[in-house]
């Protein structure tokens, strides 16, 4: 019988098919998982898309069916700022998110730096006491805090009692930076010692350069709460309309124009554009500062 002698192609097997179906699972594998990144952003990002459409409609179409501006009003934003007031709204919450931020950084890092390198009897004690005013709810306490600021200092009609308080630290801001301050090694802050640096240099040159993303994390956490902060304003200076904040005010703003949508969305607007925008250019220093944080108990 004569032998049928095979090529060289047949004689080695093709791979191409199971390249194309390992392709072809990588392609599934990657639609999936990217097409939950993408329904989980659409999620965050569509409600933001709507405000910021909405507070460019007109007066007929805000709230309609109409998904997009007919006509792109522009001029609504600036109808928000020239309602009477809110660039004092504007003022008055740059000068609370702005200087308490500062005075609460300024103030907590020390106390951490003590909790978190200091050994000293009672440094245990001390920080369960942080954490346990972390724990007591403001409106426990708003009965007697008003009655000391507005009754017997007269402050109230002001931002200061919210304001002042801050320069004698945050509980939550001392936590966070004690436990990112443990994460440092102690032998840096050994080495200055030795070479003759005090406490206070040791601090300043050595431990705030390698805290930087815990500092941004425990301002922004700051910054954001005091931005947004309702409660506070609307207890200490509700009767006095030119110490109102933007996130008072704009329940007034919201009052006045109930029927006008879209300049309601406009001033959402301009509330929410600036803690975004700082977000966005901080996230990376936010994010790092709060991933480390936790890592040494």
């Amino acid at each position: 019988m004569t032998q049928v002698l095979a090529t060289p192609a047949e004689l080695v097997p093709s791979s191409a098919p199971a390249g194309r179906t390992v392709r072809r699972k990588e392609l599934l594998r990657w639609i999936a998982v990217h097409s939950l990144g993408v329904a989980a952003a659409l999620f965050f990002v569509l409600p933001f898309v709507f405000v910021l459409l909405t507070s460019l409609m007109s007066d007929s179409q805000a709230l309609s069916r109409d998904l997009i501006p007919g006509t792109w009003e522009w001029g609504n934003y600036r109808k928000v700022f020239d309602t009477p007031g809110f660039l004092t709204w504007w003022r008055n919450t740059l000068i609370y998110a702005g200087l308490g931020t500062a005075l609460t950084v300024v103030s907590s890092i020390p106390v951490a730096y003590a909790l978190a390198k200091f050994r000293f009897r009672g440094r245990n004690l001390a920080l369960m006491l942080v954490i346990s005013m972390m724990m007591l709810p403001p409106q426990v306490v708003v009965i007697p805090m008003y009655l000391f600021w507005a009754k017997q200092l007269g402050l109230s009609g002001t931002l200061w009692p919210l304001i002042i308080p801050m320069a004698f630290g945050d509980a939550f801001s001392i936590f966070l930076l004690r436990q990112f301050l443990m994460t440092i090694p102690n032998e840096y802050v050994d080495a200055a010692r030795v070479d003759g640096c005090g406490e206070l240099r040791t601090l300043v040159r050595v431990v705030l350069p390698m805290a930087k993303p815990g500092i941004a994390a425990v301002a922004l956490f700051q910054f954001f709460n005091a931005w947004n902060d309702y409660f506070g304003p609307q207890i200490y200076a509700s009767e006095n309309p030119g110490a109102w904040t933007l996130s008072y005010g704009l329940e007034s703003f919201k009052g006045a124009h109930h029927t006008d949508w879209n300049l309601t969305m406009a001033a959402t607007v301009l509330v929410m554009a600036p803690v975004i925008l700082v977000f966005f250019f901080a996230q990376k220093a936010f994010v790092e500062g709060v991933t480390l944080t936790g890592v040494k108990g």
